[in-house]
């Protein structure tokens, strides 16, 4: 029987365990500072203090608060878009799948993170669809310094397991997850079974050596990730990267094990690579002079921790068949048909013999209850040809009942909305109301069009 070991390796600079001596700590890159420790919880046969179990090595298990904490603290990417998604910085023993369209700017975005990342250890980066002369192509424009950087241009999962063991990274980015392959699991990379394992292959590797692991994955039309959707259960977070019409681009988590599903980072893209939108709200404004044209809005949303200023655009022309239509593809084109139901049932307004166009500027995507009452601004100012009153931000919340109810962080968005030179913000009614000098409280959707458009605003 294989004797059980009762000494590990520990980093005296940051903690690293290792279960052999390195001359270089693979976390923190500090030489000769790996000291020979007894391991905790011998009598046990577990790693963890407390631990409980067969002497044979076989399952153990071992209470929670035995746990040490700092086995899932967080390495910061130094890109803090990426950070903010991710819920603060990339999590230890995470591994992270990451999906967009062809050519967005998956690899250039996690090869810019490999080489901001705030770690003295060693990063890996595989690629299976470049060289290694492409990927220095693209370091070299992107003013990346690759000393920390190791690269390997292979899919076949053994020769990456040698390389990591030989390695020992911190940070391991697969590029991507489609190439991977392994004679295990058949002879085609690619298939099902191929993503199924390798993923599963790595992601253990990570967990068990202190690491985190970025997966890229391709996506298919419809825009979700190509391959078994076991892939995205089997890891921690799940990224999606959007473009729009131009050099914009956003990230978004559609799952996040650490960290909020809410936030979103904005970059540009151009010939350094992303680079990150300071101010984001001035993106999706549009600089005019003089009244705002029929059927604009300002709506204050909220995206995570942050607040927005988006233009709302909307347009309504006479149907051109028996039915109306809806077209909007950045707001659900449900809630633009609840909005346009409600102004028709307590204004009179009739909406429902004209097609409807909505757009938000900027091409973001808003899913925020916020937007409704900026949204039936614009509505009702496309119908009525009459435009909104200049410099005036609108946030709230519609029931079906016409009634305008509260919204979270409403003092945040109307101090965004000040820094930003807005000179009048309608608002939800609230207990005590918050109307004061420009910020005008309404209670339902007949006070709010009234305020809006009959000289009310400020």
């Amino acid at each position: 029987m294989k004797k059980q070991k009762s000494f590990i390796f520990k980093c005296s600079a940051c903690g690293h365990e290792e279960a052999k001596w390195l001359g270089r700590c693979p976390n923190c890159g500090e030489w000769n500072t790996l000291i020979e420790t007894p391991a905790a919880g011998q009598s046990g046969g577990g790693s963890f203090a407390g631990g409980r179990g067969r002497s044979d090595g076989g399952p153990q298990y071992f209470p929670l608060s035995s746990v040490d904490p700092q086995t899932g603290i967080r390495i910061s990417s130094g890109i803090p878009e990426l950070d903010r998604v991710l819920g603060g910085g990339i999590m230890k023993r995470s591994a992270i799948l990451v999906g967009g369209e062809p050519g967005i700017g998956k690899s250039t975005l996690l090869l810019q993170a490999a080489g901001a990342s705030e770690t003295k250890g060693r990063i890996l980066y595989i690629s299976g669809e470049e060289s290694a002369g492409q990927v220095r192509m693209r370091a070299d424009r992107l003013g990346l310094k690759g000393d920390r950087i190791e690269i390997c241009c292979t899919g076949r999962l053994e020769d990456i397991e040698l390389i990591l063991e030989a390695v020992k990274p911190v940070i391991v980015i697969a590029d991507s997850v489609q190439t991977l392959h392994t004679d295990e699991a058949g002879f085609i990379p690619g298939t099902v079974n191929q993503m199924k394992f390798c993923s599963y292959e790595l992601i253990s590797w990570v967990k068990e050596h202190d690491a985190a692991l970025f997966l890229v994955a391709h996506v298919t039309k419809e825009g979700v990730i190509s391959g078994p959707k076991t892939l995205e259960h089997m890891v921690d977070t799940v990224l999606y990267f959007e473009q729009t019409d131009g050099d914009s681009r956003f990230l978004r988590a559609a799952k996040n094990r650490f960290g909020s599903v809410d936030e979103i980072g904005i970059f540009m893209m151009g010939e350094q690579g992303l680079t990150m939108v300071e101010d984001p709200s001035l993106l999706f404004l549009v600089a005019r002079e003089g009244d705002l044209p029929p059927g604009v809005a300002t709506a204050a949303t909220l995206e995570g921790t942050r607040t927005l200023l988006v233009e709302i655009q909307a347009l309504t022309v006479p149907a051109k068949g028996a039915m109306s239509r809806v077209f909007s593809d950045r707001i659900d084109s449900a809630r633009v048909s609840r909005v346009a139901a409600i102004l028709e049932k307590h204004l009179n307004l009739r909406l429902s013999d004209q097609d409807i166009y909505v757009n938000v500027a900027g091409g973001i995507r808003i899913t925020e209850v916020g937007l409704e009452l900026a949204l039936a601004g614009a509505l009702y100012s496309a119908r009525t040809g009459i435009p909104l009153p200049p410099r005036t931000a609108i946030a709230g919340e519609l029931s079906l009942a016409g009634e305008v109810r509260p919204i979270k962080r409403l003092s945040g968005r109307i101090k965004t909305a000040r820094s930003l030179g807005f000179e009048g913000f309608l608002a939800p009614w609230t207990d005590p109301p918050e109307s004061s000098g420009e910020v005008i409280a309404v209670k339902d959707i007949k006070s709010a069009v009234k305020s809006l458009f009959t000289g009310n605003a400020p």
